[in-house]
Parts: C-alpha cells; sequence; structure tokens
C-alpha cells in the first residue's frame, strides 16, 4: 500500500506465489498415495524447523519423497532471508518493549488482538473453518503465541540461536495449505475463473482439520481468495497496530519512537510471512487509516452464517476458565470491551452475558485506577495499576495455556525453553512500588509459592 492511500481492492486476490507454488508441488500424485500422507509428511518435516541457524543448510530427512524434499528445499532457501530494509537496532528496540511489558503482552493478545482479528466476516469464517476455533480455541491461542513469543524474544528473527523465522516459515506455509484445501486447488487455479464457487461437500462426523477445510465450500468472487493480501495485513495490524493502542488506552503507552519500532519488528516479519510490503505500515496513523478502511471493507461484505459471534465467546470462555479467582473471571469479557469498543463487542455479541454489577464494578474500579494512575505519576512517572492488573491476567493466561504440555499442542523444545526461562525468570515490575508488587505476587500466587519455597 503506497503511504496513506486506501488498501487497493485486488488484495483480496491476491496470495502467496511462492508458498502456494511450493504447496502445489508438495501435493502432486504421489505413487498411489493421497494428499493427506503428503500433508502428513511436510508437517514432520516442518516440525524440524526449530532454530534460525538450522536453517541455512536444512535438508530434507532421509527417505523423504523426491519431489516433496525439493519442494521444501527450495522454499526454505528462498524463503528464510530477512528484507533488505530490516533494521537490527529496531528490531532490539521492539523486543526490549515486548520483554518490558512481558505478561501484559498476553493480555493484550488474549483482550486486544485476538478479538480484532475476529471481526472481520470472511477471515473469521476462514478461521473457524481452519482452526474449528470455537471447538479448538486453546489450541488455536497456543499455536499463536507460538509464533508470537519466538518472533519478540531477543534475537528470535536476528540469530542463528532464534526461532522466530523458523516458526514463520511453516506458519506462511500453513497459510498455503489452508488456501489450497479451502479452494480443492491452486489459487492460480481459482483466479483462472474468477466466478469460481467452490460447493460444499457432506461433512464427515470424524473430519480431520484438513479434511474440514476441504468439505467447507467457498465463493471466491464475493468472499476472494481464503488466507489472502488483504486479511493477512489485516491479521498484521491486529498484532502490532491494535497491541500499541491497548498500550494508549491503558495509560502505559509506548512512545513514539518504541511504536515505531515495533512497526517495523512486525513489518520484517510480514516480509517472511509473504505479506507485501504496499500492504504494511510505518507510523501510527497510517495503521489506523488502514484499520479502519480494512474494518468498514470487511464489514460490507458480511457473512452467513455469521461464525464471529461464537468465536469471540469460545475465546472469552477459554480464558475464564482458567482465572483463578471468580472475582477476576469476567476481567477478559469487560477489559476486551474496552480496549476493542463499540464496534467490536457488538461484532463478537459481548454486550450481554456479563451481570449489571460486574459492569458497573469494572467501570468504577477502572475510573479509580485511572485515577489513582494521574495522581501517583506525579511521583513516579510510570506508576501504573491497570498495569498491574493486566500483568496479572496475562501471567495465568501464560502459565496455564502455553507452559502446561499435558495438552495437544507440543511445543517445540528450543521454544519451550526460552518462554519456561521468560515466565520464570519474571520479577516485579521495577516500575511499580513495592506493595504494588506484593499485590501482584499474591494475585499470581507468586507469593504463596515463593513462601512453600523458603519453608
Amino acid at each position: 500500500m503506497s503511504r496513506g492511500d486506501s488498501p487497493v481492492n485486488d488484495a483480496r486476490f491476491s496470495a502467496d506465489p511462492l508458498a502456494d507454488d511450493t504447496l502445489t508441488r508438495l501435493l502432486a500424485p504421489w505413487q498411489g498415495h493421497t494428499q493427506w500422507d503428503a500433508i502428513a509428511v511436510v508437517n514432520r518435516e516442518m516440525a524440524r524447523w526449530e532454530q534460525n541457524g538450522q536453517l541455512e543448510s536444512w535438508g530434507a530427512s532421509p527417505g523423504t519423497p523426491p519431489h516433496i524434499a525439493a519442494a521444501l528445499e527450495e522454499y526454505v532457501h528462498m524463503a528464510r532471508h530477512l528484507p533488505a530494509w530490516a533494521d537490527a537496532a529496531r528490531i532490539e528496540r521492539a523486543e526490549n518493549l515486548f520483554i518490558d511489558a512481558s505478561m501484559l503482552s498476553c493480555t493484550l493478545l488474549f483482550c486486544a488482538s485476538l478479538p480484532e482479528c475476529y471481526v472481520i466476516p470472511d477471515l473469521a469464517a476462514v478461521l473457524q473453518a481452519a482452526g474449528q476455533l470455537d471447538k479448538n480455541t486453546e489450541y488455536r491461542i497456543r499455536s499463536t503465541a507460538a509464533m508470537i513469543f519466538p518472533v519478540l524474544m531477543r534475537g528470535g528473527m536476528t540469530t542463528a540461536q532464534g526461532s522466530g523465522v523458523a516458526q514463520a516459515l511453516k506458519v506462511r506455509l500453513i497459510h498455503a495449505t489452508i488456501r489450497h484445501l479451502i479452494l480443492r486447488g491452486s489459487p492460480a487455479d481459482a483466479m483462472r475463473q474468477p466466478q469460481t464457487l467452490v460447493p460444499p461437500l457432506p461433512a464427515q462426523a470424524d473430519a480431520t482439520l484438513q479434511q474440514t477445510m476441504w468439505t467447507l465450500g467457498w465463493n471466491v468472487s464475493r468472499a476472494g481468495l481464503p488466507c489472502n493480501q488483504e486479511e493477512l495485513a489485516y491479521t498484521l495490524l491486529t498484532f502490532h497496530y491494535i497491541f500499541l493502542r491497548a498500550l494508549r488506552k491503558l495509560g502505559v503507552g509506548a512512545g513514539h519512537e518504541n511504536e515505531e519500532a515495533y512497526l517495523h519488528t512486525w513489518n520484517v516479519l510480514g516480509h517472511v510471512l509473504g505479506i507485501e510490503r504496499r500492504l504494511m505500515v510505518d507510523t501510527m496513523e497510517q495503521a489506523r487509516v488502514m484499520f479502519e478502511a480494512l474494518q468498514a471493507s470487511g464489514h460490507a461484505r458480511g457473512f452467513a452464517p455469521d461464525p464471529r459471534p461464537e468465536l469471540g465467546w469460545a475465546l472469552m470462555r477459554t480464558m475464564q476458565a482458567y482465572i483463578p479467582l471468580r472475582i477476576l473471571k469476567p476481567f477478559p469479557v469487560l477489559l476486551t470491551r474496552y480496549l476493542c469498543g463499540s464496534p467490536c463487542q457488538d461484532d463478537l455479541a459481548l454486550t450481554g452475558r456479563v451481570s449489571i454489577f460486574s459492569r458497573a464494578a469494572f467501570v468504577i474500579v477502572m475510573g479509580i485506577i485511572r485515577g489513582i494512575d494521574t495522581i501517583g505519576r506525579l511521583v513516579l512517572p510510570e506508576f501504573s495499576l491497570s498495569r498491574m492488573l493486566t500483568r496479572v491476567v496475562g501471567y495465568h493466561m501464560t502459565v496455564k495455556l502455553l507452559m502446561d504440555q499435558t495438552r495437544p499442542l507440543k511445543l517445540p523444545d528450543v521454544l519451550l525453553n526460552d518462554v519456561n526461562s521468560v515466565t520464570h525468570s519474571w520479577h516485579n515490575d521495577p516500575k511499580a512500588p513495592r506493595w504494588v508488587n506484593a499485590l501482584e505476587r499474591y494475585l499470581t500466587g507468586r507469593q504463596e509459592a515463593a513462601q512453600r519455597k523458603a519453608g
């Protein structure tokens, strides 16, 4: 997108030629084997992409079918490079912002970025089909975190020991797989017939996620390509612009230089994910204009049946299930309303299901907290109770959702070790006074754990 312009209309009909061509080669007929067999082999090989340094000389495992090995090796060789305009100093600044925000970052992912990601009807439909989000919400949340953490940890994209690029290449190929399965062929073939209507097929009771996408059905002329460039650009905005906007709403804005460094870092990731540079933004104002334009474009199309309310409430229920204190259980819904505003809460049907008492209490408490924050900053410029509360919720979400390996998503050991190190080395907020840190330790249960360890 040229700076300051509206998103171009053809972005809905543009995908990712490198990843799509790779996928076509990967799923080519293979001596009597099915495409499901090919996908299983590809998933096995992608699981070996753990660190960026491994990609430089990566080769497929012995015994991998030659056409799959060649396609994957060429894809890794061509897609693993950062763009020439990547700025290591700005990336480091963004990493520092993410680490400094720590568990607050997780809260904003769950209560701002993901909800805003769900409000575009076509995109929500793809997300629902691709991950059965209403049934497997927890899995998809963890999968999203499995990309964000390695990208924004120190050296995630810029060092051989990091795993940000490796995780991004997996996601890029997954996007191509989604397109191919929903369209039952390549996007290039679909675009040769602009009025293509992929009819739905009878659903199977025991269908896998991939088989569900195969039977979904899709109207290309109305909805564009699945996981198209417009949707990818919008998703990128939810992870950088919406995160930064939420910090501002909480009264803990990152500052101009940090904000632009954060946007830049996600643009670098966007390049690795196959997003076109014209659909990226460099300033918060450009981001606001593009975000509003893409939302307006998405709302104008609609989708029936509307998948958004169930997706929104599945996300809220998942968060509530892992918040131990009853008094905090309405917090995800109420914070999402506060951070995202009326349009989002209407789209996701978050306007009800919370008692009037809880709503009133949240408004009063947030008003008091903002008042205390304002007064407190006269003495301590970075004092913030709202920061503390969102750190508490983020801590519980990280520990319960991401770190627990007893449930289906098995994270790569390298990533798990990095996240575990960050979580367990997480300490008092240096910007907060001792009594705020003491309250935070109590609400996260870290005070009890410390006492048990001491005993």
